[in-house]
């Protein structure tokens, strides 16, 4: 399996499907919330999430990868585990088997009490103050450079348990992009001498490149092959 001179795996992304605070317009971003049953897929969602389990076996088909290889790596909050259930059940994994795995550093971007329970229209105040300082916390949150730190940690779990497979990872809209945004430009990163995956991070932490993460956004549901 091809995979990035300095990852051991390949990677797709998915973005939980369409959630029942998507359907009602509403920002759930804190652990506290998040986990609640009540914020799950909306039964739209469920539909999405089947759409991309039979889109991801497909292109694991075409790939030549066995489905011994898949893991299946998502965020803790209720919305991307229903997602990953959904998905795992279309490729016959047990969910609650070792190919499966929550990982709490994949969880929604914390956007603050402020913004917490409040219109997704506000969103837009986040997104205009990440592209003119992606170091800034919106209030009492994370910003986009604390999403990366996590991120990498995240990765780097990922990437010490797990060698040679197809890694889906089942997290959120901001954290989806921040990701890909991350891996593009490590990718890209190849006239240092940054050979490592912490290193190659490092390297590409700047304002220039974490202030473009809205390049790489994700509708509900839809699944993206990045490395």
């Amino acid at each position: 399996m091809g995979t990035s001179s300095f990852l051991r795996n390949r990677y797709w992304v998915l973005r939980h499907g369409k959630s029942i605070p998507n359907e009602k317009g509403l920002i759930v971003s804190s652990m506290e919330n998040g986990t609640l049953e009540e914020y799950k897929l909306a039964s739209d969602g469920v539909n999405q999430a089947q759409l991309a389990g039979e889109s991801f076996v497909k292109e694991l088909k075409e790939s030549d990868i066995k489905l011994e290889n898949v893991r299946i790596c998502y965020s803790p909050f209720s919305r991307t585990r229903h997602t990953a259930e959904v998905v795992a059940s279309v490729l016959n994994l047990p969910f609650e088997g070792p190919q499966c795995k929550v990982v709490e550093d994949l969880r929604e971007r914390f956007f603050g009490p402020s913004f917490e329970l409040m219109s997704h229209d506000k969103y837009l105040d986040i997104w205009a103050l990440d592209e003119k300082d992606p170091f800034m916390q919106p209030e009492g949150g994370e910003s986009v450079a604390d999403v990366v730190s996590r991120l990498t940690t995240a990765l780097l779990t990922i990437e010490s348990e797990f060698q040679g497979c197809a890694i889906l990872v089942v997290s959120h809209g901001d954290p989806l992009q921040i990701l890909q945004t991350m891996l593009s430009a490590a990718k890209q990163d190849t006239g240092s001498s940054r050979i490592d995956l912490a290193s190659k991070i490092r390297g590409i932490k700047i304002p220039a490149v974490l202030s473009q993460h809205r390049k790489f956004a994700l509708l509900t549901g839809e699944l993206r092959q990045i490395v």
